[in-house]
């Protein structure tokens, strides 16, 4: 899903500590910083927010990091209204939500062999990104959408499609996650198993989602949400679903 997430992008403020230019303050201000507004600010408050998570969790990798950033979001635009994944996709950044988010999505390096592999790259240009000889078979494939994200975006017709997901617990340990859908009109979302119990923190579980269509809508594109939820914790994974009947 893209955008994955928003960050504060209206009116931002972002200043460093250097000299001023002449032609942004008058030669006689004793100001030691610059300040700029625009909505290319949100980048760097964005880079700043990573920085932030590893800062709180060294040992987290860049996808876990993205996880927690993207499963803790606000879902209202700027006037405060529901939004939608073309506005915002999973929502909008939340950094004290992030550092705490009770369940990540981590991806691995050799996690991307396979998905890259099912993009359709040869095995050369596979083995370039990756930095070493990779062979790509069928047994060594996913679709791109069984990669370990945080959302889902697929194209469904008359056929179920199942899909599989990891979480790692670095909430609470003894921690019970319940499943809550919210599933868009017309279409059928089944989530096994609808509860996932952890007995300890890093402690990992798999479980799968299936999406069926229901009844005919007149919606070509719908969206929806999955959340695990349990004492102090939602933790949000949205889908994205073009229906092709």
């Amino acid at each position: 899903m893209k955008p994955d997430v928003i960050g504060p992008g209206v009116s931002i403020l972002a200043a460093w500590p250097a000299p001023a230019d002449n032609n942004i303050l008058n030669n006689s201000s004793q100001s030691t910083f610059n300040m700029i507004s625009g909505t290319s600010m949100a980048c760097p408050h964005l880079s700043g927010i990573a920085a932030l998570l590893r800062s709180a969790h060294p040992d987290w990798s860049p996808a876990a990091i993205k996880s927690a950033i993207m499963t803790t979001t606000h879902i209202t635009d700027e006037q405060g209204l529901i939004a939608d994944m073309f506005d915002m996709g999973s929502g909008h950044v939340n950094p004290a939500g992030a550092t705490n988010p009770g369940l990540i999505y981590d991806i691995l390096p050799d996690d991307y062999v396979p998905y890259l592999c099912g993009l359709g790259y040869s095995n050369a240009q596979v083995s370039t990104i990756v930095q070493k000889k990779v062979e790509c078979s069928s047994n060594q494939t996913i679709s791109e959408a069984q990669l370990n994200y945080p959302s889902f975006v697929l194209q469904l017709g008359s056929r179920p499609q199942t899909y599989t997901r990891t979480v790692t617990n670095v909430g609470r340990a003894n921690s019970v996650y319940k499943a809550e859908v919210h599933a868009p009109e017309g279409v059928g979302v089944e989530v096994n198993p609808k509860e996932i119990v952890f007995g300890q923190l890093s402690e990992r579980a798999s479980y799968s989602v299936t999406f069926s269509v229901k009844n005919v809508t007149s919606q070509r594109f719908v969206q929806g949400s999955l959340f695990w939820v349990a004492d102090g914790y939602s933790v949000k994974s949205p889908f994205g679903i073009i229906v092709d009947y």
